[in-house]
């Protein structure tokens, strides 16, 4: 979930003034324009998520949608569990990178985002291949009972660290977790965000997988910042 021009499926993005400003906005566009196109059924959920979601913009857009599909079709995993499905974006992006028999435990702490979220889900071309959990995935993930090859993590970044930790031995030798929003708009190098109890979380989990022997680690600068773990054999 970040903010960013690439976004905007149709392109459209007005082009702010600065020639700098100008000249990302047209970059953008000409990444976009020059990868994979979205399923109209995900271009329809992407639109009313920001329509009718608070904090709609927080979405995972086309680019980092179509990127999580492919990451799903290098990967081949057979069991990927998400924490924070929010209106189910990202999750469907997964489950159609999935191969047969392949499976989404997707889990949303807030339950007020049911309503929107389920019928998306249920009522789309990969519903065979998601389950849809209300509820916390640190402490329910384990109840499961399942070995997991993949994992995105996009929930609540004042416990990104503890839900890591419940979630590494869930995970097979070999296994990814991406982790999104840890470049957190640039707020993790600003001193004016010392006290923000998101920035914070998002620092100290930054750390602490940077100092983590069990992993190896890389931040991809895309979008909000996206950090691809891999769980050492």
């Amino acid at each position: 979930m970040a903010k960013s021009h690439t976004q905007n499926p149709l392109h459209t993005t007005p082009i702010p003034a600065g020639d700098g400003a100008e000249r990302e906005a047209l970059l953008d566009e000409y990444v976009l324009s020059h990868s994979d196109a979205e399923p109209e059924y995900l271009y329809r959920l992407w639109r009313a998520t920001n329509i009718h979601i608070l904090h709609g913009r927080m979405v995972s857009g086309r680019l980092q949608g179509r990127l999580l599909k492919m990451m799903v079709q290098m990967i081949r995993p057979r069991n990927i569990i998400e924490v924070g499905t929010f209106s189910g974006y990202s999750a469907l992006c997964m489950a159609e990178g999935l191969e047969a028999g392949g499976h989404i435990y997707t889990f949303e702490i807030n339950d007020e985002q049911e309503p929107f979220t389920r019928p998306w889900i249920e009522n789309s071309p990969w519903a065979d291949r998601i389950t849809f959990i209300i509820g916390d995935a640190a402490t329910g993930a384990a109840q499961l009972g399942k070995k997991f090859d993949m994992a995105f993590l996009d929930g609540d970044k004042r416990t990104y660290t503890e839900t890591y930790e419940a979630l590494l031995p869930l995970m097979n030798p070999g296994a990814f977790i991406l982790a999104d929003n840890t470049l957190w708009d640039g707020h993790v190098t600003d001193p004016d965000y010392d006290r923000d109890r998101q920035t914070i979380g998002i620092r100290r989990f930054n750390d602490h997988i940077a100092a983590d022997k069990r992993v190896s680690r890389v931040i991809i600068p895309l979008r909000d910042g996206l950090t691809v773990i891999r769980i050492n054999d």
